[in-house]
């Protein structure tokens, strides 16, 4: 909408025109009806043909109408109405590939100029009228070339997306079938072994038996250790989450684009916080700005998220408070309060605490 209303300028002349009583009544009725189509059928070109459709018929026969107008407008009310070939160089832009745009602009700029020596003089005419349609048109293309590609990209994200998700369904069906084929057909063996030895040999039924509850047990414990691991924060999922977090919900980002190589056990409780302090940002703090740093240290390691909002000043909920608890678990420390414009977050873990275990959500 900016960009179609900086080029509505153009319009002035007519309206001008128009308003100016120059001409007959029925001109004028004819001018303002024929402007009027001529806007309508020109915004219908550049909002709904800018990118691809399926078929040329309706975009070609628009094209023309609006050529058409802007010919017999321009033509039959003066020189006042020959900034209407700027729309009609622009439609052509935004609707055409550029192997035919960079036919047709030029085209429409000489039927300008042709329309516009009747009373002006060549170099005027080209060098008022000309070159700008020419340069509005052809930059035009450009716009519509980054529609495409700006289509295409969020296209291709979705596809990236939606291959990863099946990437990693693939890892946790091979994950599981991994940890338990072995262990089921192990106790699906030793079942039937131990219903067929329990009619003459108890005792070894109950061997058996055992064996199952141990398999069973371990292969509970496998499980488990999977869906923690599954469920383990990392820093540069983290990282990546809040940058879209925080642009979905318009607050301008500036988050480091990797994460440092850190010990495990530092890298979960820092994305833990990491976590907690953006999920505060997008719905307590009001902010527009966010600044996310990383430092690593002796003998800290430190993550800082900071904004610009208005929620520094209420008393600390549940988050902050189970995140104190969970970076002191490991000697580590939470600086929470206004900061220089809004909330400042610091998280601080010890180095020599990395490589302990740092708690985290447990497997039901």
């Amino acid at each position: 909408m900016v960009w179609i209303g900086i080029w509505l300028v153009f319009l002035a002349s007519p309206v001008q025109d128009l308003a100016g009583g120059h001409h007959t009544t029925p001109a004028t009725v004819l001018g303002w009806l024929g402007l009027a189509a001529f806007v309508v059928v020109y915004l219908a070109l550049v909002f709904r043909f800018t990118s691809d459709f399926a078929s040329w018929t309706a975009p070609g026969l628009s094209l023309l109408v609006l050529y058409g107008l802007g010919v017999v407008l321009a033509y039959g009310l003066g020189e006042d109405w020959l900034g209407l070939f700027v729309y009609v160089t622009v439609a052509m832009g935004a609707v055409l590939p550029f192997r035919y745009a960079r036919w047709t602009i030029p085209c429409a700029t000489a039927t300008q100029i042709a329309l516009g020596l009747r009373t002006l003089p060549l170099g005027e005419v080209i060098g008022s009228l000309g070159l700008l349609t020419l340069m509005i048109g052809f930059a035009m293309c450009g716009v519509r070339q980054l529609v495409r590609t700006t289509i295409e990209l969020r296209e291709a994200r979705a596809t990236v997306a939606e291959l990863a998700a099946n990437q990693e369904r693939l890892r946790l069906a091979r994950d599981l079938h991994d940890l338990l084929g072995h262990s089921l057909s192990l106790i699906t063996l030793k079942s039937e072994l131990a219903g067929r030895m329990l009619p003459a040999h108890p005792g070894k039924a109950a061997e058996q038996v055992a064996d199952i509850e141990r398999v069973s047990r371990q292969a509970l414990v496998d499980v488990r250790e999977a869906v923690t691991g599954y469920r383990r924060a990392t820093l540069a999922g983290e990282l990546a989450g809040a940058r879209t977090a925080l642009t979905a919900a318009g607050v301008t980002a500036n988050v480091p684009s990797a994460a440092p190589d850190l010990p495990t056990a530092a890298e979960e409780v820092l994305a833990w916080a990491l976590r907690e302090a953006v999920t505060n940002v997008v719905r307590h703090s009001g902010a527009t700005r966010c600044t996310v740093t990383l430092a690593v240290h002796a003998p800290h390691c430190e993550l800082t998220v900071e904004d610009n909002g208005t929620g520094g000043a209420g008393t600390p909920g549940n988050g902050l408070t189970g995140l104190t608890e969970r970076l002191a678990a490991v000697g580590g420390t939470l600086e929470s309060g206004p900061g220089r414009k809004g909330f400042r977050l610091v998280a601080r873990v010890p180095a020599a605490s990395a490589g302990e275990g740092a708690p985290g959500p447990q497997a039901p």
